[in-house]
């Protein structure tokens, strides 16, 4: 058993009222390490998300989510750029992009992450983007054409096929491809479990990281009372799909004010981790307005 332990009592970033595009909410964010320095980016938004309590969604209550981009030394201060480094484009990201999950893969960064039109509540597919400076970005498109989110590329090939994690709900699934255009071998990897913390629906955080004895899977997990939580799995080092074990219990849950008030409240949700000297970072949005951080060595996850 491990826990994550609190690096900051306070959120480490919040909305800027002077910035339009991110005034209401900055919230789930993928990070990576790159020229030395960590770079998170991250999800905005312009307006609160009362539209939520709608059947449908209403036009005139409308959100948008677009990606800001941050960078630190240390993981715990960030300097933000003034406006967004990716906003939606078309009918399928009408209300935005949201969610995003980085992974490097040679030499080239790929960000899965959702995009939402706003036609239903369930007009949400898994895209795909790719960079060489997290900047300029090439879309790809949609990856699954379905309601799907919670999707990751894990940062290996297996067997020279690219692995995706992504979520049917309410489990953890997994598929493969040879060309990240054409997915097959779907199958479920972690279901959810009934009557406890994790018993709604899970979804994957960021992309699973190798270690010692595997990879580590960082998840969320909602329960009945939908209060999301952070578990975590290890799976096979061998072949990822195949879940050796799973935490009983989860490795952060809300506790704070920031965590257990804000726009959706009860939340603790992450889209990635970092190492950095040893040390693991895992930023997480919380109660969907701000962005904290927890963490723990590498040496003191232990499964």
């Amino acid at each position: 058993m491990f826990k994550l332990r609190r690096l900051s009592d306070q959120p480490i970033l919040a909305p800027i009222p002077a910035h339009p595009w991110e005034r209401a909410a900055v919230f789930n964010c993928a990070v990576t390490m790159y020229q030395d320095k960590i770079h998170m980016i991250y999800r905005a938004a312009d307006r609160d998300f009362s539209v939520l309590r709608q059947a449908q969604p209403e036009v005139a209550l409308q959100f948008t989510s677009s990606f800001g981009l941050a960078v630190s030394e240390d993981g715990l201060s960030f300097k933000r750029e003034a406006e967004p480094i990716y906003v939606g484009e078309g009918p399928q990201e009408a209300w935005g992009v949201e969610d995003p999950r980085l992974s490097k893969i040679g030499e080239t960064f790929y960000m899965v992450y959702t995009a939402f039109g706003g036609r239903s509540w369930d007009d949400h597919r898994i895209a795909l983007a790719s960079s060489q400076d997290l900047r300029t970005w090439q879309r790809h498109g949609v990856l699954l054409d379905e309601p799907n989110k919670d999707g990751a590329l894990l940062e290996e090939k297996v067997n020279g096929r690219y692995l995706l994690f992504h979520r049917r709900v309410p489990h953890i699934w997994s598929a493969v491809s040879a060309d990240l255009r054409s997915w097959h071998d779907h199958k479920i990897i972690m279901e959810t479990i009934p009557g406890g913390w994790e018993s709604l629906k899970i979804g994957i955080a960021g992309p699973p990281l190798r270690i010692r004895q595997g990879y580590l899977m960082i998840y969320h997990a909602v329960d009945g009372r939908r209060t999301y939580r952070l578990g975590a799995a290890l799976l096979d080092g061998e072949d990822p799909t195949k879940v050796v074990r799973r935490l009983p219990e989860p490795i952060l849950e809300p506790e704070l004010e920031w965590e257990r008030q804000g726009h959706v409240p009860n939340v603790v949700f992450s889209c990635g981790q970092v190492v950095k000297d040893g040390f693991l970072y895992v930023y997480y949005g919380a109660a969907d307005q701000v962005i904290g951080v927890a963490g723990i060595e590498l040496d003191e996850i232990v499964f």
